[in-house]
């Protein structure tokens, strides 16, 4: 699914024992492989040893720079459009999402396996039971493909839960799924908004907006939208023309 070749630069976040590893360098491609267990570090050279476009890195991905560290790794002045292919610890899912979203300009796709609730959360369409702030957040930088989906049995050790493999694509640097002038306060009003999930769009925008009700409730119908509304019923376009209409 990351589709390598040997013009190809990518990061691998937690390899473990080196099986990914080694079928991403046998692509020719340069390969950064992150694992936050120094423990790995023999196994891991030994079985690298025949590939010397590879390069290994320990820590916790969160405190890297990753954009700064594979320009380390590999002596690069620029940084070329780069792919990450990873699968990602359960516990910190979201965080290493938003990282590679939000710090990882130079981006050019993400192939992610991670719980299958998450996925479905990432992938869900508004009014389903899946769709929240997170699909939002994640719209609003990326789209989202569900690749596959893979069985807790196919691992040993079994772990408690299954899995399902995410490819995710930023928008292009400097653009975004919708266009608002301020940013942050469109986020902060969607994660009032799901704050409250029960509460119709007309108390959202009343609460966050200040607003008196029958302005709001003028506001809302000039945009089409039913100030009974729930936010889980609202897309990310109507979160970006309510706020920008307010």
């Amino acid at each position: 699914a990351c589709e390598l070749d040997e013009n190809s630069l990518a990061v691998e976040i937690g390899p473990g024992l080196g099986a990914l590893t080694e079928r991403l360098a046998a692509s020719g491609a340069r390969v950064l492989a992150i694992d936050i267990d120094r423990q790995l570090k023999p196994v891991l050279e030994e079985t690298m040893a025949d590939y010397d476009r590879v390069r290994l890195l320990f820590g916790d991905i969160l405190e890297f720079d990753l954009e700064q560290e594979l320009a380390r790794a590999f002596n690069l002045e620029n940084i070329s459009p780069y792919k990450v292919c990873a699968n990602i610890p359960y516990n910190i899912t979201t965080p290493i999402i938003f990282q590679l979203l939000e710090q990882c300009p130079h981006l050019e796709s993400a192939i992610l396996m991670m719980q299958k609730e998450v996925a479905q959360r990432l992938a869900a369409a508004p009014g389903s039971k899946d769709y929240g702030l997170l699909t939002l957040n994640v719209a609003y930088h990326s789209r989202v493909e569900m690749i596959t989906r893979v069985s807790r049995n196919c691992f040993y050790p079994r772990p408690e839960v299954d899995s399902s493999v995410v490819k995710i694509t930023p928008y292009p640097y400097h653009t975004k799924r919708v266009t608002v002038k301020d940013e942050q306060t469109l986020k902060k009003f969607m994660k009032a908004a799901f704050q409250q999930r029960r509460k119709t769009i007309l108390n959202s925008c009343t609460g966050f907006f200040k607003t008196e009700k029958p302005s709001a409730a003028a506001i809302l119908k000039s945009l089409d939208l039913n100030p009974d509304t729930r936010p889980e019923q609202l897309s990310l376009e109507d979160f970006a023309r309510i706020t920008e209409m307010f």
